[in-house]
């Protein structure tokens, strides 16, 4: 049985923070066909903004920030003026995306230059190469050079590697010293690991913590949740994000639709909400929406 209500100590106003989604995916595949999504019922059809609107209703969700979605190589150019495109109607609450780009390939440069006048593009993530340092090896320059352009063009990029590659990104972090980095998905932990086999990961995002520049999303591990589950399965690895990183440098993101492989939006709100019940007022509304608008100048 999934998690899916809130904590009768709620007070009533808490559930109405507004909350901004630093993680929002859609996608049509008649426009981007996505061949990771074919593996999956729950995943292989369309979401749109409409979906995302009902899937979202009467939880204030206020604004979102895009997620690229991992759509060809050849399209990625094509999604970003999608995104921007989306960013500028009225009809929806997506107000600025993070896009998809290779950091070290043949036209970086361009690309993201084309991005960085816009208002409405934040970031990159890239779904390799976040650091390709292993053992004793030197991490690539061209990519380091690109990266360290995000920090230049006042972009951030998104971490979003297995926790096994945490350290190696804290080396890519600390070689890139004006960039803003974000840890997407409390660094990807397992809710269904054993608190001795998350030690290696528990240390290795306090050591990513220790820079001011890097911030954190609570997102992502709901996704990976047992079968039968409450907000206990995921508190562990929800409180030491929000011990390591501090009240000011975490934010909450919704994953969704993919949160959909282990619960609906509305039960992963709920469980966050009651994990974090008993923290200040203060420290709840920067979790769900003052600090995203802070790290990403959101209006």
């Amino acid at each position: 049985m999934a998690a899916s209500g809130v904590s009768p100590g709620l007070a009533k106003e808490d559930k109405l923070l507004p909350i901004v989604d630093t993680h929002q995916h859609l996608w049509d595949l008649t426009k981007f066909p996505l061949s990771w999504v074919k593996s999956s019922v729950k995943l292989n059809r369309s979401f749109l903004s409409k979906d995302y609107l009902e899937a979202t209703r009467g939880l204030n969700v206020v604004k979102a920030v895009y997620m690229e979605v991992a759509v060809d190589p050849s399209r990625q150019l094509d999604e970003a003026r999608w995104v921007v495109d989306l960013c500028r109607r009225k009809d929806n609450p997506t107000v600025a995306g993070v896009i998809a780009g290779q950091p070290g390939s043949d036209g970086f440069r361009a690309y993201i230059s084309e991005f960085a006048k816009t208002p409405f593009i934040k970031g990159i993530r890239a779904r390799s190469k976040t650091s390709n340092a292993s053992g004793g090896q030197e991490i690539d320059k061209a990519f380091l050079r690109d990266v360290r352009l995000l920090g230049e063009l006042g972009m951030s990029f998104d971490i979003c590697v297995p926790p096994k590659l945490l350290a190696q990104a804290a080396r890519v972090v600390d070689l890139c010293g004006d960039t803003r980095f974000i840890v997407d998905h409390c660094g990807n932990a397992d809710p269904k690991s054993s608190s001795r086999a998350l030690e290696p990961w528990r240390r290795d995002m306090a050591t990513l913590a220790k820079c001011e520049r890097v911030v954190c999303k609570i997102s992502g591990i709901v996704s990976r949740v047992p079968e039968v589950w409450t907000p206990d399965t995921l508190a562990p690895i929800v409180n030491h994000c929000l011990e390591v990183f501090g009240p000011d440098r975490v934010m909450f993101a919704g994953d969704w639709p993919v949160c959909l492989r282990g619960a609906s939006y509305r039960q992963w709100v709920e469980a966050l909400k009651q994990i974090v019940a008993d923290r200040p007022e203060l420290q709840q509304r920067k979790l769900f929406h003052d600090n995203a608008v802070k790290f990403y100048g959101l209006a």
